[in-house]
């Protein structure tokens, strides 16, 4: 029997370079924020804002960003190929669920009642 081809996930150097130019402007963004505080409210968010598009940018420009963006696709196509049920099938569905729960909750009510009759009553004598 043959073995089956090994899969590895091969990052180059670039790719990681990209990965650590993502983090450090994540870091970036924080330390600017908290860093400007005394500059106003503004430049904070202005400096936040512009850091963590260029740390989401640096991302999306690596393999694991590249990777991300099809997973994406792939689940939007998926989710285009599901039947949903009409509104009356969903009517329908949720009045069954609705009646099998009030039907279970009668049965529990019931089942704890007499439990509590046969123990109570019945076997230690205790009257309410």
């Amino acid at each position: 029997m043959a073995n089956p081809p090994q899969v590895e996930t091969v990052t180059s150097g670039a790719d990681k370079a990209k990965l650590a130019a993502a983090l450090l402007l994540l870091i970036g963004a924080l330390v600017a924020y908290y860093g400007l505080a005394k500059q106003g409210a503004l430049v904070q968010w202005a400096s936040l804002i512009v850091l963590l598009a260029a740390a989401v940018g640096a991302f999306f420009l690596s393999e694991h960003g590249k990777s991300l963006i099809a997973y994406g696709r792939d689940s939007v196509r998926e989710v285009k190929k599901v039947v949903w049920p009409t509104r009356k099938e969903a009517t329908q569905m949720t009045g069954y669920v609705f009646a099998f729960v009030v039907v279970m909750a009668l049965f529990l009510w019931m089942t704890d009642k007499t439990l509590e009759w046969v123990l109570y009553d019945l076997i230690l004598g205790w009257k309410r």
